[in-house]
């Protein structure tokens, strides 16, 4: 949730552009720009940008297992521990 300490004005970001890199850097909290009052963009670090790319990517593969679990498809916690097993034996 933005507080009032990163909520700036667009002409604020254009001419402390370098002083919010470097309060991304330090504090990580995005900063959320406007235009006339309005919100118009987030800007965040990009480890941040990163993290939240990731996390993503990991609900889409979870949403997708699901969805395949949801249709019958996949195997137990039980049968996969099997496969699991009976593959390291193979290995051996």
């Amino acid at each position: 949730m933005p507080t009032i300490s990163n909520i700036k004005s667009i002409s604020y970001l254009k001419s402390h552009a370098a002083q919010i890199s470097k309060d991304l850097e330090m504090n990580g909290t995005p900063f959320f720009i406007t235009q006339n009052g309005e919100a118009c963009m987030v800007i965040e670090s990009v480890k941040q940008f990163q993290e939240k790319e990731s996390l993503i990517a990991a609900l889409k593969i979870i949403a997708l297992g699901e969805k395949e679990r949801m249709k019958g498809k996949g195997i137990s916690a039980a049968e996969s521990r099997a496969q699991l097993a009976a593959a390291r034996q193979r290995r051996k």
